[in-house]
């Protein structure tokens, strides 16, 4: 199915090809949801299976992370030539090879390694699926288009990781590795499918991708993802830890707190794409702060099972109100270079991934309690605030270029 084709349809037939499309393209996000988050929850499981302290488990998530960081911007680069349907095919093809490889990583070692390995197609992979479902829909509703491709990946929280959780409790960690493999050639079949192909602009090259990487507001966005959504990450990655010492719930419960944690990333998602479609600075600048106040919120309530259910979706929501905003200003920000710059958004938010997992590990490790790495979080999301400010102020002096 071409893009002259789909354009000669009734526009009812339009829409219905662009939203296979799209859920196609969710699809992918369901896979990469699936395996990134569900370490979080079997981290317990894992740290048994490997013999490895927490701190360490902990890098198995930081590992998956380097790896988006490393693969978004190498990915799409080399990936500039070629067409977008046929890259985000191979991306997601690598990603289910890689993830059997760690279903069979016989030691700590090569499992650090396979998960580096499976983060690599991540970014990228996302990058080209937003850069896709940007290009079937109106521009004032890219933000819209945006956010249900990233609902992959929220909707894995609410699905795909709460069962993957339990079948890792019931029957081994390693499955999930398996779950995730077969979403993946799942999502590939459906993807050649339906998404629509589109021949590579003859003007791409891996130099005009590369030059995104000399604008300041490119970096701006990035660093307010770096540092902004740490926090999110260092409250995540230990969820299973201070639901069961600190709020005193058994480990059976841990995949309710997780699609708890995945519903409010649902709705936080599809709230932040379509204020984002209204504005992009407008919506950064307010979510930032309500990070910060929900996260001291969370390290509170967390002491009581219920409380500390209640902000596990708040925490879940408000997080996910950042990334559609985040990834539009990419794209504003660099719109000759679309496909690079907003990979780069997944390689900032990993890089938060790997910082959060590490500060909340340190805080950890001093014995500052399983509700520390929350703290740090709030503050993280104060410096993002911040970063948000002076990109602000920048463009009110320089306007983006249209």
């Amino acid at each position: 199915m071409t893009t002259t084709a789909v354009s000669k349809t009734s526009p009812k037939t339009r829409s219905r090809h662009v939203a296979l499309a799209i859920f196609s393209l969710a699809m992918g996000g369901f896979a990469i949801g699936t395996t990134e988050f569900t370490m979080m929850g079997l981290l317990k499981e894992v740290e048994q299976g490997l013999r490895i302290s927490t701190p360490e488990a902990g890098n198995l998530i930081s590992a998956y992370a380097l790896g988006v960081v490393v693969g978004a911007p190498v990915f799409a680069a080399l990936g500039a030539k070629l067409p977008r349907k046929q890259l985000a095919l191979g991306l997601m093809l690598f990603l289910s090879i890689a993830n059997l490889s760690s279903f069979i990583a016989p030691d700590y070692g090569t499992m650090l390694i396979s998960r580096f390995a499976s983060g690599l197609p991540h970014g990228a992979f996302f990058g080209i699926a937003a850069v896709i479902a940007s290009s079937l829909v109106a521009p004032t509703k890219r933000g819209w288009a945006i956010s249900m491709v990233m609902g992959g990946l929220t909707i894995a929280n609410v699905i795909g990781v709460p069962v993957a959780t339990w079948l890792g409790q019931a029957f081994g960690w390693r499955l999930l590795f398996i779950v995730v493999g077969v979403i993946g050639l799942t999502t590939s079949a459906l993807m050649w499918k339906f998404v629509p192909f589109e021949p590579a602009p003859p003007e791409a090259s891996i130099r005009r991708e590369l030059g995104a990487l000399k604008r300041i507001q490119v970096w701006l966005a990035l660093l307010i993802g770096i540092i902004g959504f740490g926090g999110f990450f260092a409250t995540y990655t230990y969820i299973a830890h201070t639901m069961t010492s600190v709020a005193g719930m058994q480990e059976a419960l841990i995949p309710l707190v997780v699609a708890l944690y995945g519903l409010g990333m649902v709705a936080g998602n599809i709230v932040g794409g379509r204020i984002a479609d209204k504005s992009v600075m407008g919506t950064i600048y307010r979510v930032l702060p309500a990070i910060a106040v929900a996260l001291v919120a969370y390290a509170v309530a967390a002491h009581w099972a219920w409380s500390a259910l209640v902000m596990v979706f708040v925490v879940g929501g408000i997080g996910s109100m950042l990334v559609p905003p985040l990834q539009t200003r990419l794209l504003d920000a660099s719109p000759d270079a679309p496909s690079l710059a907003s990979s780069l958004n997944h390689s900032a938010l990993n890089v938060a991934n790997a910082l959060g997992a590490f500060l909340g590990g340190v805080v950890i490790a001093w014995g500052w309690g399983y509700v520390a790495p929350a703290i740090v979080g709030s503050v993280l999301a104060v410096l993002g605030l911040g970063v948000a400010g002076i990109s602000g102020w920048l463009e009110r002096k320089k306007p983006l270029a249209a």
